[in-house]
């Protein structure tokens, strides 16, 4: 097991600091070496005792503090009793020394499957004597808490393995993490999950293929974004808008799922809030991008010779505004949060997400239901008009091949997003079959639109004329010809 601790040579440069203090009459000093940040304290013999505050502030830097007035910027705090100072005095020829270092990042790197340290801080407290069995109690305080979990006060007696144990500590929680202990070792809060939200069958798998599929989209989607972007942005009709738009959606949806359970592990609660609304919104604007597709698709196939000014901006704005007020709708009233979830074979997850289900099913499962209806209505509609054309074709002797009608029909499929419904049949038996379905065609969604655009730029069957034309800042939709639907993005 790999082990990020610190060496033990800051602890000995503060034996030596403490010494060199003494001589020199000095009573505090600060030590900085690398990232450890530390302080020390020195109450000369023959001099009154004291009980005092030290204070690592929010500018990272440690002082102490009188008794009767504390800085507010401290994001931590100890006091040390005056019993611990006497101690420190009967063995130190009459000379009380106190130590105090913060280190970061001081962990297992397994760490995260257990639990996470607050902030990533760890603090060292020396007074060059054995200090245990204390009845004064050394106090420590956590002002600021970011974490999310269940908070206890642990420490680590600094030799081999770090094993934490709460042993000689007590956790108090109001405003601030409160730890007495009475003993001067390593310290630190130690944030273990809160319950678990859920547990999820085959989660270690479904985590690897989803992260797989994902990478691949989004490789795929960025290929296709340069290719249109920096290669056909000029000869783009309006179908071919619309789709780069949904692949900038499902670009943020993949990178923020894919980046989501790393951000969730650092228990930055600000980052997660952010990473989930992000992910949130990304879904949403997906949603509604399906949404516009299959609008497109009605207005130009069925609907017909409909003139619509500013056609373009107004879809636009209605594809990435609309999910804006949800999302910070949400989001005030604190929802987005750390999700904690469990593996049959007992490994805790963690994702930054929606925790209430009422609000997930309302807003994530109620708009897809309704965008769903939408584009199954359209997805039928079109498929009757496909089969309505290729009859009349076979009259002509001019059938189309069965791979082509086949590839039609997915591409619709895929354009709709109505791979996203396998969802609705997530229960009793279809339950774990339709997690893995689900599973690989989302997150493998991009690559196979990716194909699909691929596919229909470099078709030299034909070209497609019947899009939407445009005059001015008008829109109007023509009478389209079915047997050009194939290349609808040519």
């Amino acid at each position: 097991m790999d082990i990020l601790i610190p060496q033990r040579h800051p602890l000995d440069n503060l034996e030596s600091k403490m010494e060199e203090m003494e001589k020199n009459n000095k009573n505090n000093a600060m030590i900085v070496m690398g990232d450890v940040i530390g302080l020390v304290h020195v109450q000369a013999k023959n001099t009154e005792t004291e009980e005092i505050n030290i204070c690592y502030s929010s500018e990272h830097v440690m002082a102490v503090e009188s008794q009767n007035f504390m800085n507010t910027n401290c994001s931590w705090y100890t006091k040390i009793s005056k019993e611990a100072f006497y101690k420190s005095r009967l063995e130190n020829n009459g000379t009380a020394f106190v130590g105090v270092l913060r280190f970061n990042n001081m962990r297992n790197t397994n760490e995260t499957e257990i639990h996470t340290v607050l902030n990533n801080e760890v603090y060292g407290i020396t007074m060059r004597a054995k200090i245990s069995n204390l009845t004064d109690n050394i106090d420590i305080f956590f002002t600021h808490n970011d974490k999310v979990g269940k908070a206890s006060c642990s420490s680590w007696d600094g030799k081999g393995e770090l094993k934490w144990t709460t042993s000689g500590c007590e956790t108090e929680i109001n405003n601030t993490i409160k730890c007495s202990c009475s003993h001067l070792t390593f310290f630190a809060v130690l944030m273990s999950p809160p319950d678990v939200n859920s547990t999820v069958p085959d989660l270690e798998t479904l985590t690897f293929i989803t992260s797989i599929g994902c990478g691949i989209s989004m490789f795929f989607l960025a290929v296709a974004l340069f290719m249109h972007f920096l290669l056909r942005k000029a000869k783009s009709n309006q179908a071919t808008k619309i789709l780069m738009n949904m692949f900038v959606a499902l670009s943020l949806l993949n990178v923020s799922f894919l980046s989501n359970e790393s951000v969730a592990n650092t228990g930055d609660n600000a980052a997660c809030v952010f990473i989930a609304l992000l992910l949130h919104y990304s879904m949403l604007a997906s949603f509604t991008w399906f949404f516009i597709q299959a609008l497109h698709m009605y207005l130009w196939l069925i609907r017909q010779n409909v003139s619509i000014t500013n056609y373009m901006r107004k879809i636009t704005v209605l594809g990435w505004a609309f999910p804006v007020p949800i999302v910070i709708a949400i989001a005030s009233v604190g929802e987005y949060t750390t999700v904690i979830l469990k593996a049959t074979s007992g490994k805790i997850s963690r994702m930054c997400w929606i925790t209430n289900s009422y609000i997930h099913y309302i807003v994530n499962i109620g708009y897809y239901a309704l965008v769903f209806v939408f584009t199954t209505g359209i997805f039928i509609t079109i498929l009757t008009k496909i089969v309505q054309a290729r009859n009349i074709k076979a009259t002509d002797g001019k059938r189309k091949t069965f791979r082509k009608q086949l590839m039609m029909v997915l591409s619709l499929f895929l354009l709709f997003g109505l791979t996203w419904s396998v969802a609705f049949f997530s229960y009793g038996p279809m339950l774990i079959p339709s997690y893995y379905i689900f599973t690989v065609l989302n997150s493998l969604q991009g690559f196979f639109l990716f194909l699909y655009y691929y596919h229909i730029h470099n078709d030299a069957a034909g070209s497609f004329s019947d899009d939407p034309r445009s005059s001015g800042s008008t829109t109007t939709m023509v009478q389209p010809n079915i047997n050009g639907l194939g290349n609808v993005y040519k």
